[in-house]
């Protein structure tokens, strides 16, 4: 009967161990969903601060066009483009490059790339300018000039920029650069003969056009 009762006794505590085990593990589990249901808010509303911080700090330009447009001038244009120039151009843009540059100068290099189109007005031809003499064709084409000078924005770049310890930099400096490079690209184009090689295209192309109408013989007079 001592060991029955021993036996039983055994089997007692191993219920008893058994039952405060469960217990516990349900109370630790009770307790870290209630810690986790009280503490998932605080850390939703911890996310969109920090996202909310991240966009103060890096903020996203938004443009809003007005709905309304107003069209100043309407023309007709009878152009004869004849040649495209796509040119690059570094441009150092510096200013306060001092003896105390180190702390209030600002220096830039901007890639500047651009088009330059040049060709003839066909409507600066004058009735006068086209004359057929024992069956020759002369004609008189206005002088060849540029039509655009422009930057690509989407391929134009600054690649460097070095400023002073006690400046963030002058906000017009880019601008500037941009400004001169456009100078700088037209002026290139100019030196390099756009205008010339616009005319000899110009003359080249209409020679062509005219046969085709039947002229056999056309002379290009200045």
């Amino acid at each position: 009967m001592n060991k029955f009762a021993t036996f039983l006794l055994l089997i007692l505590i191993l219920v008893i161990v058994g039952a405060a085990y469960y217990m516990v593990q349900s109370v630790q589990q009770s307790a870290q969903a209630a810690i986790d249901g009280a503490v998932s808010p605080f850390r939703e509303s911890n996310a969109a601060l920090q996202t909310q911080v991240s966009v103060l700090m890096n903020p996203t330009p938004t443009i809003i066009p007005d709905p309304v447009t107003y069209i100043n001038e309407i023309r007709a244009l009878a152009r004869l483009e004849t040649i495209q120039y796509s040119i690059e151009k570094v441009i150092t843009a510096e200013i306060g490059q001092g003896s105390f540059s180190f702390l209030f100068g600002d220096k830039l290099l901007f890639v500047a790339h651009g088009t330059v189109i040049a060709g003839i007005d066909m409507e600066k031809i004058q009735p006068g300018d086209m004359q057929v003499i024992n069956g020759v064709l002369t004609v008189r084409l206005p002088a060849a000039e540029v039509f655009v000078a422009t930057l690509d924005n989407n391929k134009s770049y600054v690649y460097d920029r070095d400023t002073g310890l006690l400046t963030k930099g002058i906000n017009d400096l880019e601008t500037l650069a941009r400004q001169s490079a456009e100078q700088e690209i037209l002026k290139a184009a100019l030196e390099d003969g756009i205008l010339e090689q616009a005319q000899n295209n110009a003359e080249l192309f209409l020679y062509k056009f005219f046969q085709s109408l039947g002229y056999a013989q056309v002379t290009f007079i200045k």
